[in-house]
C-alpha cells in the first residue's frame, strides 16, 4: 500500500518543484521562472484555508539525499451554477498530477489521483475535469475519466482591461 497523506502548508515549495517537472515533461524544456514563487504562496495559503477547496495528496520520498516528495496530485474544487445532472454544482479540476522521476513505476501517480478523487467525491462533487498528456491519457482512462465535451479556449494573458 502506498503510504498518501494530505499536503500541509509546508509541502508548498515540494509541489511546485514537482509542478515544474510536469511541465517540463509535457513541453520538453524548463521554464523556470518568477512563477513559481507566486505559485508557492498560493499553495501555502491554500493549503492553510480552514475551508479548503485546494486539495492536494502526497507521497514522502525514501531516498536520501533526494527531495522530499516522491509525487503529488493536485486539484481545486470549483463551484458553478447548477445544472441537471450537477445539482450540487460542484465540480472538481485536477491541475498537476506528477511524480518524481526517482519514484516513477511504483504506482505513486494513480494513488494520489486516487486520493484526490475520494476527496473530491466527499465533497459532493459530480464531475471532475483534467487535461490530459498522451502519456498519462491510459492512466485516467483507467480510473474512468473520458470525454465528455468539446472545450474551447480563450488565452486571455495578452489582453489588458
Amino acid at each position: 500500500m502506498v503510504p498518501i497523506r494530505a499536503a500541509r502548508p509546508d509541502d508548498a515549495a515540494e509541489l511546485v518543484r514537482l509542478r515544474r517537472l510536469m511541465f517540463q515533461a509535457m513541453r520538453g524544456k524548463d521554464e523556470p521562472g518568477p512563477w513559481e514563487a507566486r505559485a508557492e504562496e498560493m499553495a501555502r495559503r491554500q493549503l492553510a484555508e480552514p475551508e479548503r477547496v485546494f486539495g492536494a495528496f502526497v507521497v514522502d520520498g525514501d531516498e536520501p539525499g533526494a527531495p522530499h516528495l516522491a509525487a503529488c496530485a493536485v486539484g481545486r474544487l470549483e463551484e458553478r451554477l447548477p445544472a441537471p445532472v450537477h445539482p450540487a454544482g460542484r465540480f472538481g479540476f485536477i491541475f498537476s498530477v506528477c511524480t518524481d522521476s526517482r519514484y516513477q513505476g511504483r504506482g505513486y501517480g494513480r494513488a494520489t489521483t486516487e486520493a484526490l478523487l475520494d476527496w473530491f467525491a466527499g465533497q459532493g462533487v459530480t464531475r471532475v475535469d483534467l487535461h490530459a498528456t498522451d502519456d498519462a491519457e491510459r492512466l485516467y482512462r483507467s480510473l474512468g475519466f473520458a470525454e465528455h465535451s468539446t472545450a474551447l479556449s480563450l488565452d486571455l494573458s495578452g489582453r489588458r482591461g
